[in-house]
């Protein structure tokens, strides 16, 4: 029979935790939960070690959330690189270079890391399974098991083409932009038409010069351009433009991206497509969230919850942040033996609330920003001239707080 078999599936049995996704927030999820003497069952559809789309950036405050794991030494000595800070230059020629260690906070230690996220999501996956959680790779959620008014397992398929059924006390759903569990638990939104909807090429570039241990982002009249060094010679090279200049690429994908490449003029003759070595992949449109991200026996982390735009580089920090958050609100409705309800879990929601709410406004004042080439120029040049570029990058890397930026004093310094 084909992959649609009509035959009964096999109930598995039952665990305390069904967690769909084993990108950052999923096996963190599932690390926190297991450590806590949890039965975790973490599950994703692709095989590991698996390549993801991704700038490959990690701030300083996603270095400290991972140091709880264990893991910083193991990724260092795989090849992470220290990542300084990072420089904008505008669409004008106006730059900006903001550097970790100059803040007036201080991160937890003065670099961030860069590295394939191939390399990252193995070792966090393995970190899971060292916690207690049990790993099913190539397994994908069919749907979800519902009782009594609320989520109660999944239905699931593993490589074999065996249908199973999983019954969960709580399932995290951590599967990404695309998240079949939000879609099945909540109205996955997405901007649509509506402005800023941007597509993502990315693709690993060897031999990219000037790479000197900042990232660097060059803003375009349409688009931006990311570079960043994930090796001694190989770099993440990200192309994201909005959706209606990206239908050029139909067909021809490789040549899109690298003539799109030399439009950005601190770009322009630095990538050589003889270099390639990792295939070019696509991502987006961006802009999607979920409402809600808890019902009865569920609750959403990382993208799957919401997902905006990537130029300010700290998704990673974000999705081991939200898994924190989620894994500490639910620990007290596991405790109790009852069933686990959205009211149960209104911690995270408030939690998530706190923690994210300045982010999104930075993400949405710079992805807005970027539609209005003439003033984000003008906003990158008074940030450098005055001082202010390290205090806006701090924030982007999650270790300011947004209220550093997001006040009449540093709004007015930056644009008048």
């Amino acid at each position: 029979m084909d992959a649609h078999s009509v035959d009964r599936p096999h109930d598995r049995g039952a665990v305390d935790v069904l967690v769909v996704g084993a990108g950052p927030a999923g096996s963190a999820s599932a690390i926190h939960l297991a450590r806590a003497g949890y039965r975790v069952l973490l599950l994703d559809r692709a095989a590991f070690p698996r390549d993801k789309i991704c700038s490959e950036y990690l701030s300083p405050e996603a270095v400290r959330l991972l140091d709880d794991f264990g893991v910083i030494e193991d990724l260092e000595r795989a090849g992470a690189q220290p990542l300084l800070g990072t420089r904008v230059t505008g669409p004008r020629g106006s730059s900006l270079t903001g550097r970790f260690s100059e803040t007036a906070v201080r991160p937890f230690r003065e670099t961030g890391l860069s590295l394939p996220r191939r390399l990252l999501d193995q070792r966090l996956v393995q970190a899971a399974v060292d916690a207690g959680a049990e790993l099913r790779d190539r397994t994908m959620v069919e749907d979800l098991l519902y009782e009594g008014g609320g989520v109660a397992g999944a239905v699931i398929r593993g490589a074999a083409g065996r249908q199973e059924t999983v019954r969960a006390r709580l399932v995290i759903g951590a599967d990404g932009l695309r998240s079949v569990v939000a879609r099945r638990i909540a109205g996955r939104s997405r901007r649509g038409s509506a402005r800023p909807a941007r597509i993502a090429f990315v693709a690993h570039v060897a031999g990219v010069p000037g790479l000197d241990g900042f990232a660097e982002m060059h803003v375009g009249n349409e688009g931006y351009v990311g570079l960043n060094r994930i090796g001694a010679d190989l770099a993440n090279v990200a192309l994201v433009v909005p959706r209606a200049r990206a239908r050029a690429a139909k067909g021809r994908r490789d040549e899109f991206f690298f003539s799109e490449l030399e439009r950005f003029p601190g770009v322009r003759g630095r990538i050589d497509r003889r270099r390639l070595v990792r295939e070019v992949l696509v991502a987006g449109p961006f802009a999607a969230w979920s409402r809600p991200i808890t019902v009865n026996g569920a609750l959403l982390v990382g993208d799957a919850a919401e997902f905006f735009d990537p130029f300010t580089g700290e998704g990673i920090a974000s999705a081991l942040r939200s898994a924190r958050l989620a894994a500490h609100a639910a620990l007290a409705p596991l405790q109790s033996g009852r069933p686990v309800t959205a009211a149960s879990l209104v911690e995270y929601r408030a939690a998530r609330r706190a923690a994210f709410l300045g982010k999104w406004a930075v993400e949405r004042l710079v992805g807005y920003g970027m539609l209005v080439p003439a003033l984000f120029d003008r906003a990158v040049n008074r940030l450098e001239r005055r001082g202010l570029a390290h205090t806006f990058i701090g924030v982007t890397g999650d270790y300011v707080p947004p209220s550093a930026v997001l006040n009449p004093w540093f709004l007015a310094r930056m644009v008048l």
